[in-house]
């Protein structure tokens, strides 16, 4: 796994444990998720089609659908958030 940087691993305005996302996730997100570099980041996302894909192959990854991992150019993970909304990664966009 990428190394996460201070704000990854514990972001100013989230104090909740139960919002915290696992690294499990991260991990899953970087491993299967789609790769697109958007606004001089590269950003990883796990959609519908991605966990459809893991299911086929026996992998469960429903409860991380909607992950979005940013991450550096050097490959640091910037910051993690769910957002099942994928229009902004569009290539054009």
């Amino acid at each position: 796994m990428s190394s996460p940087t201070p704000h990854s691993v514990h972001p100013g305005g989230c104090h909740d444990p139960f919002l915290r996302i696992p690294p499990e996730a991260v991990e899953a997100v970087l491993a299967h998720g789609r790769s697109v570099w958007a606004r001089g980041a590269q950003i990883y996302a796990l959609g519908r089609k991605e966990v459809a894909r893991a299911l086929q192959r026996g992998l469960d990854l429903r409860p991380f659908a909607g992950l979005q991992v940013v991450c550096a150019p050097d490959g640091d993970v910037l910051t993690v958030y769910r957002n099942h909304d994928f229009r902004s990664l569009r290539r054009w966009a």
